[in-house]
């Protein structure tokens, strides 16, 4: 269904994919996800690891309600506010514990000045593949 490449002359990537070629019949969108709980509040403000973690919870959430899970995910975008290299770090960490290693999505972080709310740290938007 999908095939995750890292194709020779490309750098090593680090917790993610350079390429995923999708044979699969489903698409599906998820929409950028913040560190809201189930209420709306911000979780972790100040924390960006319990951001980190409350947006991929929110991601696994909305990808079980279409009957997938991370190991369909082909791609990901990250919007990082005022990213650092020790934030990318941090979000590297926590993310790993959502990623299948072998199978990690194409990914793109992205640094951006401000996200939706002053407290947001991070914001993630999934796409996945089923059959």
């Amino acid at each position: 269904m999908n095939e995750h490449l890292n194709p020779d002359g490309l750098a090593a990537p680090n917790g993610f994919c350079h390429v995923v070629r999708s044979r699969a019949a489903t698409t599906i969108h998820v929409a950028g996800q913040v560190a809201y709980d189930e209420q709306g509040a911000i979780v972790g403000e100040n924390d960006l690891a319990a951001q980190v973690d409350q947006v991929y919870r929110n991601i696994e959430r909305a990808l079980a309600a279409c009957g997938a899970t991370f190991a369909d995910v082909v791609k990901t975008t990250l919007f990082v506010k005022d990213m650092t290299p020790e934030k990318i770090a941090v979000i590297r960490q926590v993310r790993s514990r959502y990623l299948a290693p072998d199978r990690p999505p194409a990914s793109t972080m992205i640094g951006v000045q401000a996200l939706a709310k002053p407290a947001l740290m991070l914001e993630v938007e999934a796409t996945a593949m089923l059959d």
